[in-house]
């Protein structure tokens, strides 16, 4: 059986690579992106990225902050190897959008801003404006796990090989 530690050393890569994979997906290919959620409307990339390049003696990292910030920067750091290990998404469902950070190494969510909610008028409408907000709360994780499901199965696939040339051509495209 593998050890915890090293197994969680041997695939830590997986989540920068779903992370650059979404952005590869929200510039190129959204109709899979709308698949995961049938009320999805669509997703961006909010006011913040982090990219990582390692090498044998040391690291660089890129932090592109801003909310009318470019991405060209990030486009560069991917055409010398790094990845994306840390980004702020916009999902949008239906009539309301969620704005959330999603870390790669562990895919942990954070800085999630929930959609408006109605206040409750009287303590019988408490019920429903909790049920309301774990509602709120769950819909983001559902689909970034429907998300994930499907880079795992792709990653997984023999049609990889087509993906990661696809995504070698856009990162080397001048197109942003």
């Amino acid at each position: 059986m593998l050890d915890i530690a090293v197994a969680y050393n041997n695939y830590r890569f997986l989540g920068n690579e779903f992370l650059t994979w979404i952005w590869f997906l929200i510039e190129n290919d959204e109709q899979t992106i709308l698949q995961c959620d049938n009320e999805a409307r669509g997703l961006e990339i909010g006011n913040r990225m982090v990219l990582e390049n390692r090498w044998a003696n040391g690291m660089e990292t890129i932090t592109i902050k801003g909310d009318t910030v470019g991405l060209e920067e990030g486009l560069l750091a991917l055409r010398k190897g790094a990845a994306v290990t840390d980004i702020n998404l916009i999902y949008k469902s239906g009539s309301v959008q969620w704005q959330f950070s999603l870390k790669g190494e562990s895919l942990n969510f954070s800085s999630i801003k929930l959609p408006e909610t109605g206040a409750a008028e009287n303590s019988d409408d408490m019920e429903g404006l909790v049920l309301e907000k774990l509602y709120l709360y769950e819909k983001p994780f559902q689909f970034i796990d429907q998300l994930y499901r499907r880079f795992i199965k792709l990653r997984l696939s023999q049609k990889w090989k087509q993906t990661t040339d696809n995504m070698k051509k856009w990162i080397q495209s001048d197109n942003l």
